[in-house]
Formats: structure tokens, sequence, C-alpha cells
């Protein structure tokens, strides 16, 4: 049957719906990630929870760290569960989770250990939602609207992160100092949290989880569902998809994490840890969860949240012109060896500024020029390790070996986040103007690291990716594995033959 317009028309909003949720589910990662830092500067906030202003600096390193924290293990928890019960009631699940961590944060308890039991709890919701979200959309989502879903992605990212500036700007403008002023943007999140859980339940199970499982004639019912109708094009994708599970079985079968101990292996699992550090090393997370902090500390004086506004504006237009024209114009060693340059540049020239004339509380020319080059400099990540590291991640390790490679990065990602997110605000309480020459050291660093160590990956195939990675000692290795377990079934099989036979 040829798609009627009707059906067309059908099966397009439900890819747009799909795509709309999985954007939403980027954009509360985002949003949890800045609200926090702004929240942390209102005085109303430290006399609900009642704690001293010495004690402020560790407070706001727990309050950030420990949802880090949670997410570290929130990766690792939800597979079992999606594996065992699919993808779409896995991302219900987390976002009920973090929903109820949200309310334990919302909820005036004066305690500051509940906010902090709160923050655990959501992050689990977060770390499970950072894992199920891009695998559901990648499950689902139709090829031709791929790309824009990886773009859209990104930018409802960097669009959450500078709402929520926005948010702890107008509430500190408009909202009195009171217990209200503090619960609103913590309160928010529970909106896109709960849109993402509620949403799923309208839609269907992933499609290619059900042909995972044997499911085919539910998987069908699904692909026919999302796409709005059961023509020739969905029959050949899902024929597609049975065929893509078959390969993927023989090129996975025996499997192992010792494979990860194979030389080439070796050295991807290296790379891509520290590669992650390197993320962290460049000072965008900390600048992200701490940019009230950071701006103040560069002389943003009473004006630090509105300046942090900006800073997210300058965000999202900088992901936004990466993703319409930069991302495959450049090659990836060329995007980190840039990025890391021309960030630890901007980090020089804003320790400079601020070791030269240190802030006075107000607004003045030389504040104003190292709060430039703080958006330069974001916009520099936001332009090479922001969204290239992850396209990278995803690019290095084969089939085989790749849900590994992709889990042990993405729990890399979160535990590195959380030891920088302990680590800035007492190097901004107690370096001042040093902090942003320790950033400058390890971005220069970087450079040197994205020269010698990280390989060019644009535009190669699988088979030549493997040549790049000098994988001609893992293929023999793997070679040797897979003939092994050809060996071990044939036997089995031969045994049952005889005996079948003498019986």
């Amino acid at each position: 049957m040829v798609f009627s317009k009707s059906s067309f028309t059908l099966g397009n909003f439900r890819a747009i719906y799909l795509v709309f949720l999985c954007c939403i589910g980027s954009f509360l990662f985002a949003y949890d990630t800045g609200i926090v830092g702004g929240v942390l500067t209102l005085a109303s906030f430290e006399k609900d929870f009642r704690y001293s202003k010495k004690a402020a600096t560790n407070v706001n390193s727990n309050c950030v760290s420990i949802l880090q924290a949670g997410a570290f293990f929130g990766c690792f928890l939800i597979w079992p569960i999606t594996a065992r019960f699919g993808r779409r009631l896995s991302i219900v699940l987390s976002s009920l989770v973090f929903c109820l961590g949200g309310i334990l944060q919302v909820v005036n308890t004066h305690s500051i250990g509940c906010f902090y039991a709160g923050r655990i709890i959501s992050g689990f919701g977060v770390g499970a939602a950072t894992v199920l979200v891009p695998m559901f959309s990648a499950e689902m989502a139709p090829k031709n609207m791929r790309g824009q879903l990886g773009s859209c992605f990104q930018l409802f990212f960097a669009l959450g992160v500078c709402t929520s500036y926005w948010v702890n700007y107008g509430v500190q403008k408009h909202i009195k100092s009171s217990t209200l002023q503090w619960q609103v943007p913590i309160g928010l999140q529970l909106v896109p949290g709960g849109i993402l859980g509620l949403g799923m339940l309208l839609v269907k199970e992933s499609v290619r989880w059900l042909a995972k499982k044997g499911r085919n004639d539910e998987a069908w019912n699904n692909l026919v569902w999302v796409r709005g109708g059961d023509g020739p094009e969905v029959q050949a994708e899902f024929e597609e998809i049975q065929q893509g599970l078959e390969e993927e079985f023989r090129a996975t079968e025996g499997v192992t994490w010792k494979e990860l101990l194979l030389p080439a292996n070796r050295f991807r699992v290296f790379v891509i840890i520290s590669m992650q550090l390197g993320v962290q090393l460049t000072g965008n997370t900390s600048l992200a969860y701490y940019a009230p902090q950071i701006f103040a500390a560069v002389g943003a004086g009473q004006s630090t949240l509105l300046v942090t506004g900006f800073f997210g504006v300058v965000k999202v237009v900088a992901v936004s012109t990466f993703c319409l024209f930069i991302v495959g114009r450049i090659g990836r060693k060329t995007a980190f060896m840039g990025g890391a340059a021309a960030m630890g540049s901007f980090m020089l020239a804003i320790a400079i500024i601020v070791a030269k004339d240190p802030p006075s509380g107000k607004i003045t020319s030389p504040a104003i020029a190292a709060i430039i080059m703080v958006y330069a400099e974001a916009a520099s990540y936001n332009f090479s390790w922001g969204p290239v590291s992850w396209l990278y991640m995803g690019e290095i390790f084969p089939t085989r070996i790749r849900e590994f490679g992709i889990a042990i990065g993405a729990a890399a990602q979160w535990l590195f986040n959380f030891m920088l997110s302990q680590i800035t605000p007492h190097a901004v309480k107690n370096l001042g103007w040093k902090t942003f020459l320790m950033f400058s050291i390890f971005n220069y660093a970087l450079v040197v690291y994205a020269f010698f160590v990280l390989k060019e990956t644009q535009g190669k195939s699988l088979e030549e990716m493997e040549a790049v990675f000098g994988s001609r000692e893992t293929a023999v290795d793997s070679e040797a594995i897979r003939a092994k377990i050809e060996r071990q079934a044939n036997g089995k099989a031969n045994a049952e033959y005889e005996v079948a036979h003498v019986n």
C-alpha cells in the first residue's frame, strides 16, 4: 500500500512529536544543570536552609556534584531495567524518579541534607534519561530526520541552560527575597520532567527493542504506528531493521569485556576516557554550573544574573551556528585543536584582566572586557569540544564493542563532571584569577594532546576506521574469537548428532 496524503501527514506528525519529546529530555538535563548555580546565589535560599556564609562554598559544590554522582550510578542501574522492560517504560520510570527528587528539593524542609537527598534522587533520573532518550530516539526516528534530531538535541540543551539563566534573573528582579524566590526556578524543572514521562505514555515501544526480543508482530505494528502507514517504504525499513539486528548479533556473538584489553581497543578506551577528562578541563562545565559565581569573580557586580542570561544566549547561537554551518566542513582534530587553542587564549586573557583590575563590585571597562572573553570562550567550546566530543565517541568503536565503549565514555563524563563540580567553587574562592590561568594551561595542554593522541575520523568508513586505529591485531584476535565460537558450536552439533544416531 502506498502512503496516502493523510497517512503521510500522520507519520510526519508522530515523528515530529517523537523528536519533540526527545528534545524535551535534552532541555530537562540542561535546565537542571544551569538552574542551581543561580539559586545558590539567592539570600533567601541561604536563609531557608540555615547555613552560614562560611559554609556556602561547600554547599555550592555539594549541591551540584551530588547530582552528578547520582547520574553516574543512574547510567548503570538503568541498563538491566531497559533491557528487560524496554525503553518507553524505563523513560517513564526515570522521569518519575527525577520528579520525586525535584519535589524533595522544592519543599522548604529547612534541611540542606534533605535538599541533597533530592538532588541525588534527581541525579538517578537524569543519568538514566541521558542513556535512554538518545537510545530511544535513534531507534525510532525516521532516517531522514536523524540528522535534524541530533542537531535539535544539542540545540535544546543550549536552550535549557539559557532558560535556566533567565529564570534565575527573573526571580531575582521580580520576586522579593522569600521562599517563593528559590522555589519557582527549582519547581519549574518538574514541568519538562513531567512532560517527558507523560508524553512517553502516548507513544509506542521501541521497534528495534521489540525486534531484538523476537516480538516481531508488535515491532511491525509499532513501526506502522510511528510511520503513519504500512507502505512499501515501511516494509523495507522493517526488513532493514531485522537484517541489521542479525548482522549485529553475528558481529557481537560471544563478545566480552576482555576484548577491550586488545591493543587497539585498549587505545580506544584510553582515548575516550582521556577525552572526557579533557572536556571537563576546558573549564566549560564549571562555567555552566557556576556561571553567576564566575561572572561575579570577573567583575559583573550587581548585574551578575543579567550577564549570565546573555551568556546562555551566546551558547545557543554558537551551537546553532556549528550544527548548521560548521560540523561537516572541518575535521575532528582541527575542531579539537583549534577550539582548545582559542579557549586557552581567552582564559589567559581573562586571568590577565582580572589580575590587573580585580572586581570592585561595579561594572568597569576591564570587567566588560573579561565578560566578553568569557562569552568568546563559551562560543569556542560550542564550536569544538562540546558537540564534537560526543560525535567522536560514537565513531571510534567497532560494532562489536560499541555499547561497551559508549557506556565507559558516558560514565567517565559523569565521573569527571562530579570531580570538577567539587573543585570549581573552592578554586574560584581560593585562587581567584589564578583559576582562569589554570584552565588556560589545561586548554593549551589539550592542543598538544589532540595533536599527538586523537585520530582524524571525519568521513571514514568502519573499515577505514579500523585502519586508522591500527586494529589489524584486533581484527586477527576477533577472528580467532569467532573461530573459537564456531568450533564450539560445531563440536556441540557433532556431539548432538552422534547422540541422536546412537539412540
